[in-house]
């Protein structure tokens, strides 16, 4: 079993949850975050002066799939969230020991 966390821009996230339940992934956990990566923020120039922002809102998926699954899931995110610009993303797959459902049944 893997989990697959993926950083996508936040509006990328329909798109993405669209192509993993093509993909037969339904369950995932959907987090709001900020930070930033290779490209340290942006730069606005305006009348008043120049405005850097360096933390930006992205938007983070956690799923846990089957060994078999962990491809097209991954390759679902990359094709949903793939602008093929600075920032787009990153995807990190871990490996999952145990999950253990709550309710029993």
């Amino acid at each position: 079993m893997k989990m697959i966390i993926a950083m996508i821009r936040p509006e990328k996230l329909q798109n993405v949850k669209d192509a993993l339940s093509a993909a037969g992934q339904h369950g995932m956990t959907i987090i709001s975050a900020r930070g930033r990566g290779e490209q340290s923020g942006l730069q606005f120039t305006t009348r008043v002066g120049t405005i850097m922002v360096d933390e930006l809102e992205k938007t983070r998926i956690e799923i846990c799939v089957e060994d078999e699954m962990e491809g097209p899931c991954i390759d679902a995110i990359i094709s949903a969230a793939n602008t093929g610009h600075m920032g787009d993303g990153r995807i990190f797959v871990l490996p999952v020991e145990k999950s253990i459902r709550i309710r029993q049944d």
